[in-house]
Formats: C-alpha cells, sequence, structure tokens
C-alpha cells in the first residue's frame, strides 16, 4: 500500500464515529497497513480528519436526528444517538457547572468508549455552547487523547514486539 493511501485510511478512520482517531493512531502505529506510518505526520493526520466533522456536527446533526427519530428503518437508532447526546450534554452540564468547557475538553481528551469529538460535539450543540469555543475545547481534547493514544500505542506496540522478537 502506498504511503498516501496509508494516510488517506487513517485520516477517514479518524472521521468514523466511535472509532475516531482513538482507533486510526493504533491503526497508522501498527503493520496493519504495512511499515508503521512516522508519528507526527500521522498525528496531524489524525487530528485533521477527527476534527472535519465536528462543524457539521455541530450545527446539522441535531436537526438530523431530530428529523430522522420518527422515520421507520433509522427511527431507533437516531433515537439512540439523541439520547446519548442529551444524557451526555445534561451529565456534561451537571458535573462541569461553570466549567463546561475544560470538561467539554476532558470529555474528548480521555480516551474513553462513547467520548470522542463527535459526542463531545454533539452534546455541545445539545447544550446551545458558544461554537468557537466548543470547537477549541473539542479540538484540545483530540490532541489529548491523540497524545494518549500515540503514547499507549507505542507501549503496547513496543512490549508486544518485545515479547514475540520483532
Amino acid at each position: 500500500m502506498s504511503l498516501i493511501l496509508k494516510y488517506v485510511v487513517v485520516f477517514i478512520v479518524s472521521m468514523v464515529p466511535l472509532i475516531e482517531l482513538r482507533g486510526a493512531i493504533p491503526i497508522g502505529l501498527s503493520t496493519l497497513l504495512g511499515d508503521p506510518l512516522p508519528i507526527i505526520p500521522l498525528y496531524i493526520v489524525c487530528i485533521l480528519g477527527n476534527m472535519l466533522p465536528v462543524p457539521i456536527i455541530f450545527f446539522f446533526a441535531r436537526k438530523v436526528l431530530l428529523w430522522g427519530a420518527n422515520k421507520k428503518f433509522i427511527g431507533k437508532f437516531f433515537t439512540f444517538c439523541l439520547e446519548k447526546g442529551e444524557k451526555g450534554g445534561k451529565a456534561l452540564q451537571e458535573k462541569a457547572g461553570r466549567g463546561l468547557y475544560v470538561a467539554l475538553f476532558l470529555f474528548v481528551g480521555i480516551p474513553l468508549p462513547g467520548t470522542g469529538a463527535w459526542t463531545g460535539t454533539l452534546a455541545a450543540s445539545f447544550l446551545d455552547m458558544d461554537f468557537k469555543k466548543s470547537v477549541i475545547a473539542v479540538m484540545a481534547g483530540g490532541i489529548l487523547a491523540g497524545i494518549i493514544m500515540g503514547l499507549a500505542s507505542v507501549g503496547v506496540f513496543g512490549a508486544l514486539g518485545a515479547v514475540f522478537g520483532h
């Protein structure tokens, strides 16, 4: 696989909900696509891919989810997404109080399942938070999550390489 194609793959994976850069960075650092990608360009590509959907999510996702919530085939999934966004937004607001943007940063930045840029941005949209401040908090959170995942991946893959002799 060509180098450009590898970067395209991790860029696209970084945009996928639930996987995001939390999955793309380990993929890029593994041998799944051939030789591991250099960490700094990989990191930059993954951050850009992770942030690309943020404005679309912020301005349009809630409207699309509300529209589709009562549709026959997509209604259950859209309702699930609405409930997740509302629940995440309320929990974030209750815990954060006035430090809502710091809480958003930490919510996105600590790489746990369901706490990425998609969910954070959807929660910010549900809470009618300021767009610019939300994007900054989500991007900073993505940068933190990328650092954590990069360090974890290097540690995990380095340990596996030592165990299996590669």
